[in-house]
């Protein structure tokens, strides 16, 4: 991603929560879109409050930040619940 949003977060950041974010997925193929440009434009979604298809060009494409999105949280209400 070249551009930056103050909705973005860093690397080092994302680093600490890349491991679960990843392990929603079944490996089965190598991932061409890295996992931190879609988390990054999830958070802009949720920070601007605009809809999926108004994602900035500069993201993935928004079915693939649409599609990640419920399985995160999805995630996130498992490790909550324990």
């Amino acid at each position: 991603m070249n551009r930056s949003y103050p909705s973005d977060i860093s690397r080092k950041q994302f680093s600490k929560i890349h491991l679960i974010l990843e392990s929603t997925r079944k490996k089965t193929r190598p991932r061409r879109v890295d996992l931190y440009d879609i988390f990054c434009g999830i958070l802009y979604i949720l920070k601007s409050g605009c809809q999926w298809r108004m994602l900035p060009i500069e993201y993935p494409k928004w079915e693939l930040c649409d599609y990640y999105f419920p399985l995160w949280n999805k995630k996130d209400d498992k490790n909550s619940k324990s």
